[in-house]
């Protein structure tokens, strides 16, 4: 694969001294090597900007539905398992951040009319008149480069109360129109949306930012824990299995007894000596499921064993271990970043041997770790956001190869001075959001990743991405 590093902040030289009708671009003279500019490493200088790489995106939307949104989640829909066509369309629950508690809600809402361009990862050779050799060149085969949709996407949506701020929210992946809320209450809420979801899929009308009243809703269940929490995630395997982890290192199972009622286990599982800041079940058995901590530990649990945990990672960072990933494309993988700004990838099949499960470490964030996770189309491929305003990609498979490197400068005609310290895994650097909370991959759109930051959500697909078919068989 070929491997390029697209940077989509740049620096630009603010152009001084240039008069009307002169070019701002020398003529002559020799083409200086671009530089890479690393945020939180290089300054800029008093003549310099940033401005956004469109090249580097296939698609790059911004919108917002009001409040601050701490936490989403992408709901899985009927428009096809697999799609790569513009425009796109997606699905989406969030919960609000606002300034009063009565003013919070669950917004269920749908994005459609995601434009997009889909590009070469090497571009095509060029003849010596500069036309594209392998393509027959013509005005309606550039426009055609647009491959569906045009102007800004539609936003439409719904919003429900909920009583005070939403620190995390998740939608079941059996039943999407089924959404778990964690509130600041210190309550945990079982909402079906059925109807929104319903009422969206037949609406075309957009409604502005922030728009549209909200209704009031009774949730299907709720149970309130000792403090309010983060942790929460749903069962893969079993439709309605849920669990939820609290400020007071207390984790409850969910258990359905129907479609829409739970038994709670009010018996916690005991482990943790701190906040429980994030849960996922496992991708491969169904009873089982990993913990992360402020206490600075990872723990995996078994619920057919009782209320302890199986194994217990000690020490798994220097700081706060905020969240987790399972990789559900290689179950024996799994992801956490720290309050240091760290993440590790570990091999869960070395804590047999009470050895170093941790295969790879990177500590190229310099602020505290807010959302990671495991690409559910490529085994190797991870996003992780943090608070340096930086959501940046990485595939563990690359290693750095310099013929590889020299060939793909001599196809793409670039000159590039990369720093020698930059991971070679880093695919790609997005940035423009301010204070990034929580990503997610779109499981039926390979290449799309959706961001919520304290200034709205981002819809990204970079052009460096590969968008492969996901395999038959995901465990």
């Amino acid at each position: 694969m070929v491997r390029s590093l697209k940077n989509p902040k740049k620096a630009k030289r603010k152009n001084k001294g240039a008069k009307n009708g002169e070019s701002s671009v020398a003529s002559e003279g020799p083409v200086l090597p671009a530089k890479v500019w690393q945020p939180g490493v290089d300054k800029l200088e008093e003549d310099e900007e940033l401005q956004c790489d469109p090249s580097a995106y296939n698609s790059l939307h911004a919108f917002n539905i009001g409040w601050p949104c701490l936490s989403f989640d992408i709901l899985r829909d009927s428009l096809g398992l697999v799609r790569s066509e513009f425009p796109h369309t997606v699905y989406c629950v969030a919960g609000s951040q606002a300034e009063q508690a009565a003013f919070n809600t669950i917004g269920i809402f749908k994005l459609s009319n995601i434009s997009g361009k889909s590009r070469e990862l090497v571009p095509a050779k060029k003849d010596g008149e500069g036309s594209d050799m392998e393509s027959d060149s013509s005005d309606s085969d550039e426009d055609d480069d647009e491959e569906g949709g045009s102007g800004t996407p539609i936003l439409q949506i719904r919003k429900v109360f909920h009583d005070g701020c939403v620190n995390r929210i998740r939608a079941m992946s059996q039943n999407p129109h089924i959404c778990a809320s964690w509130g600041d209450t210190g309550y945990v809420q079982v909402w079906d949306f059925s109807s929104h979801i319903n009422a969206l899929a037949e609406s075309t009308a957009a409604v502005s930012n922030g728009g549209t009243t909200a209704s009031n809703q009774t949730p299907l269940a709720k149970f309130k824990h000792k403090d309010e929490g983060y942790a929460l995630d749903w069962n893969p395997f079993v439709p309605g299995r849920l669990v939820s982890g609290d400020c007071k290192n207390s984790i409850h199972l969910w258990e359905p007894t129907s479609s829409a009622t739970w038994n709670i286990d009010s018996n916690s599982f005991v482990g943790h000596t701190a906040s429980v800041e994030d849960l996922q079940w496992s991708p491969s058995e169904q009873c089982l499921f990993a913990s992360c901590s402020v206490d600075g530990t990872v723990a995996i649990w078994d619920i057919r064993t009782g209320k302890t945990p199986v194994a217990i990672i000690k020490e798994a960072h220097k700081a706060d271990v905020n969240v987790i990933s399972w990789n559900r494309l290689a179950s024996r993988l799994l992801a956490s970043g720290s309050d240091d700004g760290t993440f590790s990838i570990r091999d869960l099949r070395m804590l047999k041997d009470d050895g170093d499960s941790v295969v790879a470490h990177f500590e190229y964030h310099k602020h505290p770790i807010t959302s990671i996770e495991w690409s559910p189309h490529e085994a190797s491929t991870l996003a992780v956001s943090s608070s340096d305003n930086q959501l940046t990609i990485w595939d563990l498979s690359l290693e750095k190869d310099e013929e590889e490197e020299a060939e793909f400068k001599t196809k793409t005609n670039e000159h590039v001075e990369a720093p020698s310290d930059l991971p070679p895994q880093l695919l790609f650097n997005h940035q423009g959001q301010k204070d990034l909370k929580e990503l997610h991959w779109h499981s039926q759109i390979p290449g799309m990743l959706i961001s919520t930051a304290a200034d709205g959500f981002n819809v990204i697909m970079p052009s460096n991405i590969e968008n492969s078919l996901p395999p038959a068989d995901i465990n």
